[in-house]
């Protein structure tokens, strides 16, 4: 294969600067054999969108290295969708010959073409004039009609050669793409990118494929798509923080056959069912969401379910048992489900008080915080007072942790934030 002359990318470039000067709003592509090309400012967004290099050269004419980004034909169908979705108004073009080598090329063609005639002239002079032939009437239209046959022939010949190529074009690609990272489990996860709404312009979202199998496409923070565009965040970061259920080592499927027994207060509880349902019932506050449902003996419990807890089911990791925990552990007075509540530091359990409040005979939970002052009366739950009197899986200090952190915290804020202001104001 010829290397291509330095002339031809300066003439290229002052085709690409011609254009740009008519179209400055377009991304121009150029045709450069099995490549197309982008020049300048196009590389560099390109780039971003794509995921691809924008690499630095220098061309003819040029005092300072060019950023110029490239992509092979095939991927042409891959990356183009990505581009328009992306907001880029995206115009294709081919090289326009040089005048002067086009002449040069058509004068040598014809001087050939001219020796070639002169030659096949003397050949012809020596051979006898042919006999006419005898026009026969009865072939004539059989002629006709193999004429069509072998244009259909060809033509279909044609279609299987173009579906052959497209087809082997688009196994090479296949071999080509290596996966942007492997999950725990083994899954190879591709085509992981950014893609920008075509409805709200404002709103972006990741998405990727998954063996093959692509996800649902997560809405992206605004801090997550300046960090991806600028290369600062990465595709298996994006993973993380969009699919980490995903990700994820996966638990046996043994651990998905019901009945299961789980430790509580005064022994093994059973777990006899476990499933996921749509709340149906329009006269309910939790209508249209995503509910878990457990039974345990005779008793029959329901919850609204969090998204990362649905995908932790039905993604396979994490068990019944461990999501009966979670979710109806205060329920079933389990010790582990009040592990997670902490006062905030420097509040003393001498500080904490549960008593029944004599105006409305009800429990309820209070803190002391001397010279800060003392927090509301709080009411708790039936669950959480067995939980403390009778179960004694749950301490005084998590029952307030529960009901009162946000309002603690408040109120050791507040003379600090207060001696803040004066100092301010002395300046």
């Amino acid at each position: 294969m010829a290397q291509k002359k330095p002339e031809n990318d300066a003439g290229l470039l002052k085709q690409y600067d011609d254009l740009k000067k008519k179209h400055p709003d377009a991304m121009l592509l150029f045709r450069e054999g099995d490549f197309y090309r982008m020049y300048k400012e196009d590389a560099v967004k390109a780039a971003v969108i794509l995921g691809i290099k924008a690499a630095d050269k220098m061309l003819p004419g040029e005092k300072t290295d060019m950023k110029i980004a490239e992509f092979a034909h095939y991927s042409l169908d891959i990356y183009l969708p990505k581009l328009i979705r992306a907001g880029a108004r995206v115009a294709i073009c081919d090289r326009l010959e040089d005048p002067k080598q086009k002449k040069s090329e058509k004068e040598s063609t014809t001087l050939s073409n001219n020796k070639d005639m002169t030659k096949k002239s003397k050949k012809q002079a020596k051979q006898e004039e042919p006999a006419p032939a005898v026009k026969n009437t009865v072939k004539e239209k059989p002629a006709k009609e193999q004429k069509t046959k072998a244009k259909a022939e060809t033509k279909a010949e044609t279609k299987a050669g173009a579906k052959a190529e497209a087809k082997e074009t688009a196994k090479q690609e296949r071999k080509l793409r290596e996966p942007q990272m492997t999950t725990a489990n083994g899954e190879k996860v591709t085509h992981g990118h950014a893609y920008q709404s075509k409805s709200n312009p404002e709103e972006w979202y990741f998405t990727a494929k998954m063996d093959g199998k692509q996800l649902k496409p997560q809405r992206m923070d605004a801090a997550d798509l300046a960090a991806y565009q600028k290369k600062e965040m990465t595709v298996p970061q994006l993973m993380e923080c969009y699919y980490p259920t995903k990700l994820m080592p996966k638990v046996p499927e043994e651990s998905f056959k019901l009945p299961k027994a789980i430790a509580g207060p005064e022994g093994n509880i059973t777990v006899d069912k476990f499933n996921v349902y749509k709340e149906k019932d329009e006269q309910r506050p939790d209508y249209g969401k995503y509910k878990f449902y457990a039974q345990i003996g005779d008793t029959k419990m329901s919850a609204v379910a969090t998204r990362q807890d649905l995908n932790a089911y039905f993604d396979r990791v994490a068990t019944p048992s461990q999501l009966v925990e979670k979710n109806f552990g205060e329920r079933l007075h389990l010790k582990t489900a009040y592990e997670k509540y902490q006062l905030p530091e420097g509040v003393e359990s001498k500080d904490v008080r549960v008593a029944k409040d004599r105006t409305d005979n009800k429990w309820k939970v209070s803190v002391n915080l001397g010279d800060k002052g003392q927090t509301s009366k709080h009411e708790i739950s039936f669950d959480d007072g067995y939980s403390l009197f009778k179960a004694k899986t749950a301490t005084r200090e998590q029952i307030a942790a529960k009901y009162l952190t946000p309002e603690i915290t408040s109120m050791l804020a507040a003379p600090v934030a207060k001696v803040e202001q004066a100092a301010s104001l002395k300046r």
